[in-house]
């Protein structure tokens, strides 16, 4: 117990300090900018506008940061919530970069003749390539899905519009040069640029070397309930590495490790297999899942992990699962982790899914009940005649009717689709459920 609370607060210091360090990166050469040499004297629009572009600009190139996968940067949130981080502040940075041009041509309409590229100098120029490949970036994110674009297609071109975005914006704010008079400013935002293009070195070179020298062989493809396939999968030539129950990894499957596009997955086997091995069961919904079951046994594949925070080991009278759909995955793993560890506290899981036959492990999970105290609560939109469990979708009133209280003394843990998370996290506030009590993951990382 005491353990645990001191990893809470360890993890809460270190979530502080790395607030405090993401301010300090975007704020700090801003406020640098302005002591020392200066141009001469302008209005202050003009000023405000060149502060939130170069703002924009330093969160721009923090981003790369934010999905760079360091695990001391991702343990006292998870990883899910990172990348919710990610795309948020992208709106802010790109915001920022867009109010600056605005502001200027505002108030000084005489530069909106730069808008001529042909006859624009080059500082304008880049400028224009900056914000057109961040507005490009913003659509393809926001409508990725609308406009039928696939996962790994809009991957790569995600990346490529990144660096142009970030490069040009460091070339025009270079050939503007107004704050950059000092040596030392220009030192400044050099080490900016190293240290960003060193995180870029990290992700797509440094950390593919280290998979590559441990790779994976595929030793078993198991056609599971619910068109999902279960991937076992046997460390090559190495220990493999433990991870703790409800963790997920990036799996490369075609291609190398230098590949830009992974795929995150929930490990869904038992932490205390002993043996290195990991299992991933992937739901076919979309166009690398769909392919899953077409993965031959002794391929050679590359997993990156662990990562995640959505785990177990908090003090706890009871653990509630409630998945729905392929959130039934983390689940898994917690669950065959329990019995294993022949835990004697009682789990709920109740467990969503469209009809009877869509149930994923529906077997297994029978079989488990008989080494650990777990009631499963199966909650079906399709339910077939005769049933006489639940129907619909899980509520709050599902919740009531299967867990006992005192709600505050359990463990909570939600994984599934969105509107289903969104109404049990509001039902749990509503049950005074300390927030420190459960935990969610929302494996959306486009």
């Amino acid at each position: 117990m005491q353990d645990n609370g001191v990893m809470r607060h360890t993890h809460s210091l270190r979530g502080a300090a790395w607030v405090v360090g993401y301010l300090v990166f975007v704020l700090a050469p801003l406020f640098a900018l302005l002591t020392g040499a200066v141009g001469p004297a302008r209005d202050f629009w003009t000023e405000f506008s060149a502060a939130l572009g170069y703002a924009g600009l330093a969160m721009m190139g923090l981003q790369f940061g934010l999905t760079a996968r360091f695990r001391w940067v991702t343990e006292p949130w998870g990883e899910d919530v990172l990348y919710h981080l990610h795309r948020q502040l992208s709106l802010v940075a790109v915001a920022l970069v867009i109010a600056h041009p605005v502001i200027l041509f505002m108030v000084r309409p005489e530069l909106l003749d730069l808008l001529n590229f042909v006859d624009a100098p080059w500082r304008a120029r880049f400028a224009a390539l900056s914000m057109a490949s961040l507005l490009v970036l913003l659509a393809t994110s926001l409508w990725r899905a609308r406009l039928r674009i696939r996962y790994e297609t809009w991957h790569h071109l995600h990346v490529v519009l990144a660096v142009a975005a970030v490069v040009t914006g460091l070339l025009h704010m270079v050939g503007w040069g107004f704050y950059l008079t000092d040596p030392w400013k220009r030192a400044l935002w050099i080490a900016l640029t190293v240290f960003w293009i060193g995180l870029l070195v990290h992700v797509r070179v440094i950390r593919p070397l280290f998979m590559l020298r441990k790779p994976y062989t595929v030793t078993e493809v198991r056609a599971e309930r619910g068109d999902t396939t279960t991937l076992r999968m046997e460390p090559d030539g190495h220990d493999g590495f433990r991870f703790v129950p409800g963790q997920f990894g990036w799996l490369t499957v075609w291609g190398s490790p230098f590949g830009i596009t992974g795929h995150p997955f929930s490990f869904s086997n038992s932490a205390e297999t002993g043996d290195g091995s990991v299992e991933m069961s992937i739901r076919r919904l979309g166009d690398f899942s769909g392919r899953v079951g077409e993965i031959p046994v002794g391929r050679r594949v590359y997993v990156d992990g662990p990562y995640g925070a959505f785990t177990i080991g908090h003090p706890a009278d009871m653990h509630v699962l409630i998945a729905g759909g392929v959130g039934i995955t983390p689940m898994m793993s917690i669950v065959r982790t329990l019995a294993d560890r022949h835990d004697d506290r009682p789990v709920v899981l109740l467990y969503g899914a469209t009809d009877w036959e869509s149930i994923t492990f529906r077997e297994e999970l029978d079989e488990v009940a008989g080494r650990l105290a777990l009631n499963t609560v199966h909650v079906l939109t399709d339910p077939p005649s005769g049933w006489d469990g639940e129907q619909g979708f899980i509520t709050a009133d599902v919740l009531r009717r299967h867990v006992a209280p005192p709600y505050g003394e359990h463990e909570y843990f939600i994984c599934g689709p969105p509107p289903m998370m969104d109404a049990m996290e509001a039902a749990l506030r509503e049950l005074d459920v300390p927030m420190s009590k459960y935990h969610s993951e929302r494996y959306s990382f486009a």
